[in-house]
C-alpha cells in the first residue's frame, strides 16, 4: 500500500457538503468568519454536471476560496471529465462522493454503495488524477450494511490509496442502505471515532479527516490528536458563528477575527444580498442561513420570526434584515428588563 503525497492544500478543518445548505450563499457567509477552513459544495452529480446548467453548478465566488467540488458517480471517464470542468472552474479540490446512503443515488450506483467496489473507486480516483493537478479525495462511511467491520474499511482505504487518494474523510458511522432514511443514516448508526483514529494509527502516511457528530472547537482539538483534520457538518447550520474562532483555535492564527460582532456580520450580509437582489434573486434564499445566527442569544426568537414571515415571500427588499435586528434588539431590551 502506497501512499500519495497531497497534491494541495491540506486544512485541518473543513465544512462538509450537505445537499440543500452549502450553496454559494452558505459559503459566502462562512468565508467571512474563517479564512483557512475547506469549504465544500453541495454534492454535484456527473449527470447534472455533463447535460445540466453547468454554469450555475459551478458558479464561485473568487471569495471562496479554499472550496471543493464534491462529484457523485461512478463513471472514471465521467468523473474525470467532470474534474477537469472543476479546475477550469477554478475550484482548489475535487471530492468523491462515496457516502450518501439516499435510495435515489444508491440506484445510481454511487455514493455509500459504492463501498462495495473499492477497485472502481480506484479507477475512479486514478482517472481523476490523471485529468487534473487538484487534490482529489474521498468522503466515505465507515462502513455500509453488513460490510461494516474495521477490516472492511481497512481494504476500502488501502485498494484506493493505491490509485493516489489525496486524503480520506471517514464519516464515523455506517450507512444502512435499506430501512433507514438519508435522515436517519445521520443519527441512528452509533458513532465509531475510535475507529478512525484506528486507521489514521494504522496508516500514518495517509491523510485522514475524521467526520460526524462533532459539535464544538473543542472537540474538533481532541480528535485533532488522532486524526488528521476534522469535518464540521450539521452543527455548523445550527450555529455558523462556531468558525469564528476556528483560524485562531484551529490554524493558530493571532489577531482579532474577521468580524467582531453578530451584527457586524449582518450588515455585511446586507451588502451582499442587495447585491443578490440587483441580480435577480430573491432575498430569502440568500439569506437564510443567517436564521440561527442569535440562536442561545438574548432575542434570537424574535429575529427568527420576522425573518421567517417577511424574507421569504414574493419581492422581500434587503431592508427586512434591518427589521429583524431591530426587532431582536426590542426583544433582548424586553427580556433583560
Amino acid at each position: 500500500m502506497s501512499a500519495s503525497s497531497p497534491r494541495g492544500p491540506t486544512p485541518a478543518l473543513s465544512v462538509a457538503p450537505m445537499m440543500d445548505h452549502t450553496d454559494r450563499h452558505l459559503r459566502w457567509l462562512l468565508r467571512q468568519l474563517t479564512r483557512r477552513t475547506l469549504l465544500y459544495t453541495e454534492m454535484v452529480t456527473t449527470g447534472a454536471l455533463l447535460h445540466g446548467p453547468r454554469a450555475r453548478l459551478l458558479g464561485l465566488d473568487p471569495v471562496e476560496h479554499p472550496v471543493a467540488l464534491q462529484l457523485g458517480g461512478d463513471d472514471p471517464d465521467e468523473l474525470a471529465t467532470c474534474a477537469r470542468l472543476a479546475f477550469e472552474a477554478g475550484f482548489d479540490e475535487v471530492n468523491l462522493n462515496v457516502g450518501c446512503p439516499s435510495d435515489r443515488v444508491a440506484a445510481g450506483s454511487f455514493g455509500a454503495v459504492l463501498m462495495r467496489r473499492p477497485e472502481r473507486v480506484a479507477q475512479a480516483v486514478a482517472a481523476m488524477r490523471a485529468a487534473v493537478p487538484l487534490p482529489v479525495t474521498v468522503k466515505h462511511r465507515i462502513g455500509v450494511d453488513e460490510l461494516d467491520r474495521y477490516e472492511d474499511m481497512l481494504r476500502f482505504v488501502d485498494i484506493v490509496a493505491e490509485a493516489g487518494a489525496d486524503r480520506f474523510t471517514v464519516h464515523a458511522r455506517k450507512a444502512w442502505l435499506q430501512g433507514l432514511s438519508p435522515k436517519e443514516n445521520r443519527t441512528v448508526p452509533p458513532l465509531r471515532h475510535e475507529e478512525v483514529w484506528r486507521l489514521k494509527a494504522a496508516r500514518p502516511g495517509l491523510h485522514i479527516e475524521l467526520n460526524g457528530g462533532i459539535r464544538s472547537l473543542e472537540e474538533v482539538a481532541t480528535h485533532l490528536a488522532h486524526v488528521d483534520a476534522v469535518m464540521l457538518g450539521r452543527a455548523v447550520i445550527e450555529d455558523p458563528w462556531l468558525l469564528r474562532q476556528a483560524d485562531a483555535r484551529v490554524f493558530g492564527e493571532e489577531g482579532p477575527g474577521l468580524v467582531d460582532s453578530r451584527e457586524a456580520l449582518v450588515a455585511r450580509l446586507r451588502a451582499y444580498a442587495q447585491d443578490r437582489l440587483a441580480e435577480g434573486e430573491r432575498l430569502g434564499p440568500v439569506i437564510r442561513h443567517v436564521l440561527p445566527l442569535f440562536n442561545g442569544q438574548p432575542g434570537a426568537r424574535a429575529w427568527r420570526r420576522l425573518l421567517s414571515e417577511r424574507a421569504f415571500h414574493g419581492e422581500a427588499p434587503v431592508e427586512v434584515l434591518d427589521q429583524a435586528l431591530a426587532a431582536r434588539d426590542a426583544a433582548a431590551h424586553r427580556e433583560a428588563v
